[in-house]
């Protein structure tokens, strides 16, 4: 059997962290050798290459960041040597720029998320298992062609999907509405479903970062929106209620924004099922929809505001724009 060529990018979070026991505070450390060598004996034909992204905790992670991850993951799936890459990243906005890379990204070759809930210095670390698992997803034939996957506790999600759903459980990414596409098993990598085949390759040459989430309660004005139009804001997503609908209160704001030429996504603040227009009262989805209000298909806010700002990259005609969602 051909080995196969896995690299590792090491970008920082909990999984290259360990406990200063001065401040018994987490401190990100450089521990790449030290990792790759402890799983080594674990991993059979594979070899195991790494690269140093950053040292940084997922929330100091930013899209341009993610926009330059893309393009150096992009160059390393290039070469023909490489058979897949694994990403190394903090756990709070891995969604986020697993799913920046899916859409990126347009090679068969595997990409793999991963991370840990623990630090390297804390008992119980799970950071060696899943990297573990990882290798072992990126290695295998049958990860071709399935988008970026994100790979923790044994489950394999896609990154279109996944979301981390608790602070603290080590199971803590997960598919909600249709559960993971698989699963490894000792070192046995077992697909139980099929990815989904709606993604859509978005690759500008710059972003648009100056994108931003308003979160909808009960009750809501337009104070918010009418700031962020004033604040020359370039795109605005909306984490409505319910099935994609608002206060009447924030209907005047959402026309302000984008009678201004900015586009407004819709996504809703539940964590399962889509957005829809079958709400004709004001505030309602129909109402929305006729407004202009570009719907999204299962994304939650912070994936639709990555999608937004690689779409804004492309173009800036709203009607182009929601072609992309």
């Amino acid at each position: 059997m051909n080995k196969k060529t896995i690299i590792v990018i090491f970008t920082g979070g909990t999984i290259s962290m360990e406990r200063d026991h001065n401040t018994n505070m987490n401190q990100i450390i450089d521990n790449q050798n030290e990792l790759i060598n402890d799983i080594s004996k674990e991993i059979k034909n594979v070899v195991l290459e790494t690269k140093l992204f950053s040292l940084k905790p997922s929330p100091a992670i930013t899209p341009s960041d993610m926009f330059e991850l893309a393009k150096l993951t992009n160059s390393l799936l290039e070469e023909p040597r490489i058979d897949g890459v694994v990403i190394t990243h903090g756990t709070d906005t891995l969604e986020e720029t697993a799913y920046f890379l899916d859409l990126y990204l347009a090679s068969s070759k595997p990409v793999v998320f991963t991370g840990s809930m623990r630090s390297f210095s804390e008992l119980g670390f799970d950071g060696l298992s899943n990297l573990v698992s990882s290798i072992l997803v990126a290695s295998n034939d049958q990860s071709k062609d399935k988008g970026v996957l994100v790979c923790l506790n044994d489950e394999v999600n896609t990154a279109s999907e996944v979301t981390k759903s608790h602070t603290l459980s080590l199971d803590t990414f997960k598919s909600l509405e249709f559960g993971p596409i698989g699963i490894v098993e000792q070192e046995n990598v077992i697909y139980t479903r099929k990815a989904p085949d709606f993604r859509k390759i978005i690759r500008p040459e710059a972003i648009e970062q100056n994108v931003e989430i308003v979160k909808i309660s009960a009750g809501s004005s337009s104070l918010i929106l009418n700031f962020l139009v004033e604040s020359k804001i370039k795109g605005i997503v909306i984490e409505a209620l319910g099935r994609g609908n608002v206060p009447p209160s924030m209907v005047e704001g959402i026309k302000n924004a984008i009678d201004h030429n900015i586009p407004v996504v819709l996504t809703s603040r539940c964590p399962k099922g889509r957005v829809l227009d079958n709400y004709g009262y004001i505030g309602g989805g129909h109402q929305l929809k006729t407004l202009g209000v570009i719907f999204t298909n299962n994304l939650n806010s912070q994936k639709a505001r990555i999608r937004l700002m690689l779409a804004l990259g492309m173009t800036k005609n709203l009607k182009e724009i929601a072609l992309f969602f």
